[in-house]
């Protein structure tokens, strides 16, 4: 009788623990935002459901900061912040040790010389790390949710991260204090080996071993099951920055006629809503090898990934939704 008791009471906790990942609608989900926008556009409609989500209240957005280097990122990402009328949104620019892949598509040339934004230069933007820092220091405990739909280089620089001015915790010590989860599109699960992964291995093993608070990742297998992006270049909105990129870059690839592939939206979506109406939770530890692949140990601990639960048609009529989101006048 005892023993059944205990099962139970276990049985309870680790359900509660499960459910405790799913966000709560209450309060709005204090989020810093990490990607690589540029070497793909599918981060292009994760910053707009992020924008959107913030115009619902749903979330507020303490930062977006950028895991890769190329020269226009840090106006691309004011391009964008600027159009949803958060144009004093922080930014972050990834250290010396960061990914150099540029725009392949070209919009980024087209959208800062069209679109207001008062940042330049990546020169202009503080270091991710030191931003990082700044902003995690002033988070009551436990509340930030990091989002990363890029590269996993300013994770790993924020957990080497020293004691400065902002905080006499070192990376590890303040990310265990103030994050509640990070949420990653990111790996290939069970196994396999994802590009925001594997173009940084040495980040991304850094990430996978060392983070000290629960990571739900969207596989490279999730995303690319979703294709959006057509009734936003076929709409009526006009002058959008997000639908001059759809609009370039749909027909450049033969393979995006249905739509482009939609990886980092499910990461956004995740993170501020939940992942209860959409995915179900497999939990274990996500393992990242030194040439980049990744595989999946079932018994672990502090990590999941997400697997389909409702039916993708459902989800694309979403995204897409949410991604002819129009600016919020304030």
């Amino acid at each position: 009788m005892k023993f059944k008791y205990y099962f139970t009471a276990f049985a309870i906790l680790v359900s509660f623990s499960i459910q405790s990942l799913a966000q709560s609608a209450k309060q709005p989900v204090a989020v810093i935002f990490d990607t690589d926008i540029g070497p793909d556009y599918d981060d292009v409609g994760a910053i707009t459901l992020l924008h959107a989500f913030a115009d619902s209240g749903e979330c507020k957005i303490l930062a977006t900061m950028a895991s890769n280097r190329y020269t226009r990122i840090a106006a691309v990402l004011d391009v964008f912040n600027t159009y949803f009328n958060r144009p004093n949104t922080p930014i972050g620019f990834a250290g010396a040790n960061g990914v150099n892949i540029g725009c392949g598509q070209k919009w980024d040339s087209i959208i800062t010389a069209k679109y207001p934004h008062d940042i330049k230069t990546n020169q202009q933007v503080e270091d991710a790390t030191t931003l990082y820092r700044k902003i995690l220091s002033k988070q009551p405990d436990n509340s930030v949710t990091i989002i990363t739909v890029g590269f996993l280089t300013n994770m790993a620089n924020l957990l080497e991260s020293k004691p400065d001015k902002y905080s006499n915790l070192n990376g590890i010590e303040l990310v265990r204090k103030k994050v509640k989860r990070l949420v990653a599109m990111a790996g290939a699960f069970p196994k396999g080996s994802e590009f925001n992964v594997n173009r940084h291995p040495a980040a991304s093993k850094i990430t996978a071993d060392n983070f000290p608070v629960p990571i739900i990742f969207s596989g490279v297998e999730i995303g690319m099951r979703l294709f959006t992006g057509i009734p936003l270049i076929n709409s009526q909105i006009k002058n959008s920055p997000v639908k001059d990129v759809f609009a370039i870059s749909i027909p450049l690839s033969n393979e995006d006629k249905n739509g482009r592939k939609s990886w980092d939206q499910t990461a956004v979506l995740i993170a501020v809503r939940g992942y209860e109406k959409y995915f179900n939770l497999e939990s274990g530890r996500m393992v990242c090898n030194a040439d980049g692949s990744n595989s999946w140990d079932f018994n672990g601990k502090g990590h999941f990934f997400v697997t389909g639960k409702i039916e993708d048609n459902k989800l694309e009529d979403l995204i897409n939704h949410l991604m002819m989101h129009q600016p919020v006048k304030r």
